[in-house]
């Protein structure tokens, strides 16, 4: 027998529910989400991620490797309730996909390993959550596993996410002895035998009812203590009705004082339509969260969730698919119809909507219209990208877009058929433009295409759908960096004589000039030079020439072929930059000397002058911040160590490290992955380049000092 919240509300928008499954990699979302899709009648057959038979992991990637890997939205029904919900990817390459997701969510089921509680991911989703003030009910999982324990789970959800955990269900049985679950609100037991769908519902076992009966009192105190109108009913009855305890739970929940937690086994099919209950009973409607809030002119505006009020919809990701360009979106408020024209509020451009889809993972149904508080995708719009605001043309609004995280990890592609470079182009865009996160660009000195993402998992995925996809054989390699060359110990007085003579006008020039390094320069790796890209502060060129031995205009003219010396040094044919040039003497003649003669010998004393200086290879550099939890410190500088980095400070902050280094770049490649594993995925590092610094002399791209 299924248990079922009766309802009686007649607004439509009171009995939709858009709601996310957040979770760690590996603690059951997508079972979840399979077996609330077959509790709802809306699949006939449970499918299971290690078959890959799953309605939502549906890309053959997400099947081969047996992970979620792009956020799928599907719909359903449960008590007279719609419920449209996405399941999020659980790996923390793919954190930018639970961001978009949640941009567009009311609520959301965060659900929990029972044997290994709070996992590193299943923090950071909770505080993408915290960011989008999304309420969350808790669901702890894999209560059947060996080692499982409810107290345990609910203690580090308490510990590590600092929310007041207000427990409403009691097990029956532990680990493979996991039967069915006590409703703490209305002291029944719900029992799930093997082989049957429902729930068997009866009283209390008579061996769990203290136990039952303690479990209650403490949740009606943690109630009384948050909730205003539950400690009035509390202090004049010493007690709570499950009706105000409910009513107390679903404002506790809304307002995120307090988080409701349940538990079962999804793969065993037990703990799912109590759940489904409590999405219905505690998570908000579109009509219970506030109205999206934008701007037009630089005015801020609202738009109340109204089917009757002017359009207003956000697109959160954009699909090609072999049949068209699917574009995703949440309505706040409006109606939009097949064949209406919308306008693209940032691009200033006006569309029209081809066809409008309720999607069910890969499948979809035909919609004639969605309302506010839909989510839904269309198809027709050919400049909408993640991020894009659709409005009525008549009520422009644009609403603030997700956030897009930046990227930290890169790879340079290529196609190996010089015949493939321009589809590998088109190929690369259309990546791009589906997920935001990926950014594709054309390093100016490498030449190399370079991909860059949020890990390695997320560049292999890319690089995977480029060749099962489009059809396209690439190499992938890291990219090479940008090295340049600057001056140690420079030359005085290096004279150059350049004379041409072979028929006609000649060419005739004699400059001397000096070269010294711009700034100070530690050979020894040590001290960063420069603080821009080209980096050791550029180029300077003086003249110090007196009499006017050598004419303004041929001044000029040296300076330029100077100029053109600095694009190949002397120890690798890198850039030559952070040195200073001055002109201090020179001869003409009357006959051959010329703009042309003075740049050549300008170009050619340069080069001369380089070969007798010492030189010094230098490497990128970039800043780097790494926040790591204090128990991993140790293992994180020494792999800042063993990467050449310069450790510049160390501080501690709310149970956290926060390490700065200067790090070469190209030590960086790789750099995200070693640093999740020493740190169990919680340790995060920005990077920002500054400037450039020598290469040490002991390193195999070496620039010794001669």
């Amino acid at each position: 027998m299924r248990t079922h919240l009766a309802t009686h509300l007649t607004d439509p928008l009171a009995v939709v529910r858009n709601l996310g499954i957040l979770a760690h990699v590996d603690a059951g979302k997508t079972t979840l989400t399979e077996r609330m899709l077959y509790a709802t009648g809306s699949t006939h057959k449970r499918g299971e991620v290690h078959d890959g038979t799953t309605v939502t992991d549906f890309d053959p990637q997400e099947r081969d490797r047996g992970i979620t890997i792009f956020a799928a939205a599907v719909s359903c029904a449960w008590d007279g309730h719609r419920i449209n919900l996405i399941d999020t990817p659980g790996h923390v390459d793919f954190a930018d996909e639970v961001e978009r997701s949640l941009r567009v969510l009311d609520g959301a089921v965060a659900v929990f390993d029972a044997v290994a509680g709070v996992e590193p991911q299943s923090e950071s989703v909770w505080r993408q959550a915290d960011r989008h003030a999304v309420p969350r009910i808790a669901f702890v999982n894999k209560l059947d596993r060996a080692g499982a324990d409810l107290d345990t789970a609910v203690a580090s959800i308490r510990a590590r996410l600092h929310p007041a955990p207000l427990v409403v269900q009691l097990p029956i049985g532990t680990e493979d002895g996991f039967t069915g679950v006590v409703d703490l609100l209305r002291m029944r037991a719900l029992v799930w035998a093997d082989g049957d769908d429902g729930a068997q519902e009866g009283p209390v076992p008579a061996d769990l009812r203290e136990e039952a009966d303690r479990r209650r009192r403490a949740l009606e105190e943690a109630v009384a203590e948050l909730h205003a109108g539950a400690l009035d009913e509390f202090c004049a009855r010493s007690a709570l009705s499950a009706a105000t305890l409910a009513a107390a739970l679903r404002d506790l929940t809304h307002s995120g004082d307090g988080v409701v937690v349940l538990c079962g086994s999804a793969y065993r099919n037990r703990g799912i339509e109590p759940l489904l209950d409590a999405v219905v009973a505690y998570l908000p409607s579109p009509l219970d969260v506030p109205a999206v809030r934008g701007t037009h002119d630089g005015v801020p505006q609202e738009r109340s969730a109204d089917p009757a009020a002017p359009l207003a919809a956000l697109v959160f990701k954009v699909n090609a698919t072999p049949t068209g360009r699917l574009t995703y979106l949440r309505v706040y408020s409006g109606t939009i119809g097949k064949g209406d024209a919308v306008m693209d509020a940032g691009a200033r451009r006006t569309e029209r909507i081809g066809r409008i889809l309720r999607v069910q993972a890969d499948r979809r149904t035909p919609l004639e219209r969605a309302v506010a508080g839909d989510i839904v995708a269309v198809v027709g719009l050919k400049s909408a990208r993640a991020g894009s605001t659709l409005c009525a043309p008549e009520a422009p609004l644009v609403l603030e877009p997700p956030g897009v995280a930046e990227p930290v990890v890169s790879v340079a592609v290529e196609a190996r058929r010089g015949t493939d470079t321009d589809r590998l182009a088109s190929a690369l865009g259309r990546l791009a433009e589906e997920d935001p996160s990926l950014v594709v660009r054309t390093d100016p000195e490498t030449g190399q295409t370079v991909l860059s993402g949020m890990g390695e998992l997320h560049l292999e995925v890319a690089v995977e759908t480029l060749r099962r996809t489009h059809g396209l054989d690439v190499g992938v390699g890291r990219p090479r960096v940008a090295h340049r060359e600057t001056v140690v110990r420079g030359v005085c007085g290096l004279v150059f004589r350049h004379v041409k003579q072979d028929g006609g006008a000649g060419q005739f020039a004699h400059v001397v000039l000096d070269v010294e390094p711009m700034g100070p320069v530690d050979p020894d790796g040590s001290a960063p030079v420069g603080g821009g890209g080209d980096g050791g502060g550029g180029f300077e060129f003086r003249s110090s020439v007196v009499g006017g031995s050598v004419p303004r205009e041929y001044v000029r003219a040296v300076e330029a072929g100077c100029r053109d010396a600095l694009a190949d040094g002397p120890l690798g044919g890198h850039p030559v930059t952070g040195l200073r040039v001055t002109l201090t003497d020179g001869a003409t003649h009357v006959k051959d000397s010329s703009d042309t003669a003075f740049r050549t010998a300008g170009r050619l004393a340069l080069r001369e002058a380089l070969r007798a200086c010492a030189m010094v290879l230098l490497e990128p550099v970039a800043e780097v911040t790494v926040t790591v939890p204090e128990d991993t410190v140790g293992s994180v500088l020494g792999d800042l160590a063993a990467r050449r980095g310069r450790v510049t400070g160390s501080t501690v902050r709310a149970g956290s490290a926060v390490v700065g280094a200067t790090v070469p770049l190209a030590e960086l490649f790789g750099y995200a992955t070693r640093l999740r594993s020493r740190t169990q995925g919680r340790g995060t590092f920005t990077a920002r380049p500054t400037g450039y610094a020598p290469v040490p002399a002991s390193d195999p791209v070496t620039g010794s000092t001669r």
